[in-house]
């Protein structure tokens, strides 16, 4: 296993920053935001997208990142068909990245994650999102973007991401813990049998802007310290949060479980509840 800490830097990027960078050369920028089932008369993802994004931004469906063969929701594809989708975005080894959402941060820390198990390393997430950017005064378009087809050099990085036999097998492991990065209301009404709960909006500030690394630290607590840690929610999102958190604050032995509760519980693995 070769899993690092990652320093702030890594994952994040200001809005103030970004703003500087906004005419670099090789720079991607995506806007990874999904409105899941939006009310009669609410903006879609993609319609958010149009009616204002960062200058140059091009739209992320996290589907083009999926698994269309399995049963479960954004699914991680296989390594080929990964490194195309990416590289259909148009990331290449010289690509400087950037994603952001406009609604809860977890939809672009989940794009870093995917791209940081694929093996590309110069990505960050826009701390405070769309909200920040627009804080700091930076201004909003409505042209769509896309970005031209590129090749993807994808090395991966299996640690990054674990399957259901994983987390079953960590079920006998005294040194692994398994966390539920979900509210404790979806906790409590069923989770992987023997994982804790860390719900991620502990680790937000309003959904979108990661806490300072001292308050990050002291909000998880002991969690295995110096064991490895896989994180799940519903469907691999939320997780993402969790993870990087522990990246950060100095336990890297972390993995995601892609499938989360979507797969396990579709697969009938052992779950428990509350009284």
């Amino acid at each position: 296993m070769n899993m690092q800490p990652i320093e702030r830097n890594e994952l994040l990027i200001e809005p103030a920053d970004l703003e500087i960078k906004l005419a670099t050369e090789n720079l991607l920028i995506f806007d990874a935001t999904v409105i899941v089932n939006p009310a009669e008369g609410e903006l879609s993802a993609k319609e958010t997208y149009l009616n204002g994004h960062i200058p140059g931004a091009a739209f992320l469906d996290h589907q083009q990142l999926a698994d269309k063969q399995s049963p479960y929701q954004l699914m991680v594809p296989g390594a080929a068909i990964l490194a195309s989708s990416l590289g259909a975005l148009g990331i290449n080894p010289e690509s400087e990245v950037v994603v952001y959402a406009t609604t809860n941060m977890a939809w672009a820390t989940r794009i870093w994650w995917l791209l940081r198990y694929a093996g590309f390393n110069n990505v960050r997430v826009l701390n405070g999102g769309l909200a920040g950017w627009q804080a700091v005064g930076g201004e909003l378009e409505t042209e769509e973007h896309r970005y031209p087809v590129a090749t993807f050099d994808i090395d991966l990085q299996p640690d990054w991401i674990v399957s259901k036999e994983d987390v079953l097998n960590a079920m006998q492991d005294e040194t692994t813990s398994t966390v539920n990065a979900l509210p404790e209301q979806a906790h409590d009404n069923a989770h992987i049998a023997g994982s804790s709960c860390q719900p991620f909006s502990l680790f937000l500030d309003d959904g979108s802007r990661l806490l300072a690394d001292d308050e990050l630290k002291e909000r998880l607590g002991e969690v295995a310290k110096d064991g490895r840690v896989f994180t799940y929610c519903g469907g691999g999102i939320a997780a993402t949060v969790n993870a990087v958190v522990h990246k950060l604050v100095g336990n890297p032995n972390v993995s995601v479980y892609d499938g989360s509760m979507s797969e396990w519980t579709g697969e009938g693995l052992p779950i428990e509840k509350e009284s």
